[in-house]
């Protein structure tokens, strides 16, 4: 566990070693030991953007290009992600050898089938997410791209992001991905997509959430059920390419 931030180290020993003791108790016995450094408190952070109501309101799909794979230090991938505004809850993550359309298209297909359609999906301006006439200008609202005419054919709102404050959330995101999975995919031994994605599917999607989602503040869900969708049609091989 060399490497692992604190919090992390502790809930993997009480998840996987049934390790009983407070999580300061291990924090100053690491601390003792040398094994973490002290350090002072954060000082007082920006007022973030206040979250969706809703489960479902708004999803934010995000590439990240990083060495994910420790054991493999001279490769980079990329991890799309998919997570829910309200709640912080991530609802789909897959390792890619890099960002595409067909991922991000992957991801989307894999959030409807078990939730639904999504109110809105908030993204990044690459380009599988918009067509930018000019370049630093406002995206075309009449170009769309493949994910865009899947997202218009499905009813989804498809928000343009224009400022780092508006991508937060989903740096957050990243930046605890970063922090956590890349160590346990060392700890799993994964050297390729193959075995890697299997075990972010299996194991640490569930242990994230059980970390990091909340309750939204609406019960109700914002997501509206696929089941009248021609899904099949709409996500069909001519358009995943």
């Amino acid at each position: 566990y060399r490497g692992w931030n604190t919090r992390h180290f502790y809930q993997t020993l009480r998840r996987e070693h049934g390790v009983k003791v407070s999580y300061t108790f291990v924090k100053e016995a690491l601390q003792e030991a040398g094994l973490v450094a002290k350090r002072r408190a954060r000082g007082r952070h920006r007022r973030r953007r206040e979250r969706k109501a809703c489960f479902g309101e708004m999803l934010h799909i995000d590439g990240s290009k990083h060495a994910w794979l420790a054991l493999c230090p001279e490769e980079r991938q990329t991890l799309i992600s998919v997570v829910d505004d309200a709640t912080s809850r991530l609802l789909h993550a897959q390792l890619w050898p890099a960002e595409s359309t067909q991922a991000v298209l992957v991801a989307i297909r894999d959030v409807l089938d078990p939730h639904g359609i999504p109110a809105s999906i908030y993204t990044d301006r690459p380009g599988w997410a918009f067509e930018t006439p000019t370049a630093g200008a406002a995206v075309s609202k009449t170009h769309l791209t493949q994910v865009g005419q899947v997202l218009k054919r499905l009813g989804v709102e498809h928000i343009p992001s224009y400022s780092p404050q508006g991508r937060g959330r989903s740096e957050r995101m990243n930046g605890t991905l970063q922090a956590r999975l890349v160590n346990e995919l060392k700890l799993a031994g994964a050297r390729s997509l193959e075995a890697a994605n299997p075990y972010i599917r299996g194991r640490h999607l569930a242990t994230h959430n059980q970390a990091f989602s909340i309750p939204p503040r609406e019960t109700e869900s914002a997501f509206v059920p696929a089941r009248d969708a021609p899904l099949d049609e709409i996500f069909c091989r001519e358009t995943v390419r």
